[in-house]
Parts: structure tokens; sequence; C-alpha cells
């Protein structure tokens, strides 16, 4: 199955179309503190638009996996001194705490409501320090969008579940205009 072939520059016009501001304006807003060197995961980085972006931010030390073969040989020839791999949301190939930063951009979605958990357990465990997140969002309980395959809820309340120390440093709703006016959310936590 083909993926999303935008370039970084369309995503991020794609993304100004839908959320007023571009996928960039965003990852400034939340990231614009951090340093450089930090050591960022991506999980679901399809084709590697996400990861680009961020390395235009000046971050150098960028990993991603993704689980669809197509996706990651694409984001292999689009992308430089970006280590990407094939992996499982359920069983990333990473050591405990390997990752300063660990994200998701609407990956949590897809997953469903009993195996939720689970994933967010192991983004958990690949990070020693931040998780950071861009989700379709609704405040209160767990919607599905379309049937057995999209679903809404407070993923930064989700993790704050998994470890009831960790900080929500920012969060961000927004209205989604892309996709029926949806509600989404940024969140950025720390451990």
């Amino acid at each position: 199955m083909k993926r999303s072939s935008w370039s970084p520059e369309e995503y991020d016009v794609m993304f100004k179309n839908w959320h007023m501001k571009s996928r960039t304006e965003y990852n400034e807003m939340f990231l614009g503190n951090l340093d450089r060197s930090i050591k960022i995961l991506e999980v679901g980085c399809n084709v590697g638009n996400q990861l680009m972006l961020l390395q235009k931010m000046g971050f150098n030390n960028l990993y991603g996996v993704e689980i669809n073969e197509y996706a990651v040989e694409e984001a292999k020839k689009r992308t430089n001194d970006i280590c990407i791999m094939q992996g499982s949301v359920y069983n990333l190939p990473y050591e405990n705490n390997e990752f300063d930063l660990v994200f998701t951009s609407g990956v949590l979605i897809h997953i469903s409501p009993k195996n939720i958990f689970q994933a967010m357990k192991e983004i958990y465990r690949c990070s020693n320090k931040y998780i950071w997140g861009y989700e379709n969002y609704v405040e209160n309980g767990y919607e599905e969008m379309r049937k057995d395959y999209l679903w809404k809820t407070d993923f930064a309340k989700l993790y704050h579940n998994i470890d009831e120390n960790s900080k929500i440093i920012k969060k961000e709703i927004f209205i989604w205009t892309g996709y029926n006016n949806s509600f989404f959310s940024f969140f950025l936590l720390e451990k």
C-alpha cells in the first residue's frame, strides 16, 4: 500500500490548511526550546516528512520506526542521516530509556482501545524524558471515529495514567478543519 508522498513543504501547507498553522510552527511551539542534539524517535514515521522537518529545525539525532515496508523504503530514499527501520509499536526494537523524546503523529488513533496501553507502554519504555504526541482528541471517554479503524480520546491523559508522576508540560487542543471539524491535541509530557 502506498503512503502519502508529500514533500515536507507540501506537508507544511496541508497542515496549515487543516490546522491554521504549519507543522513547522507547531514543532516550534512544542520543541523550540529543546537542545538540538537530543535523541528523538518517531513511532510510525511513514515516509519521513516529520523527521525531515525536525532536521530542518536543527535536530540531528533522529530515528524513525514504521511498520509498513513500502513506507520504510520510501523514508530511507527521502531522508539523509536519519536512521529508519521497520518495526511495530507493540515491540519497539530499542532499549529502555534509549531516547530523550519519543513521539507519534496520528498513530495512536489507529490502535484499538483494547491494545492502546500495550502500545503506549512501549513508547513510554523507550523514552528517558519526553513523550510528544499529535492525535485526535475528545475530552472524556473513547470515541470511535470509523468502525474498527479510528478512535479518539485524551491520549495525554492516558499516558499520565501509565505513570502518575509524569507531568504534562504543554497541551493544546485545536480544531481540525480537514476532518469534519474534529478536535486534535498536541501534548508534551515529561517523565
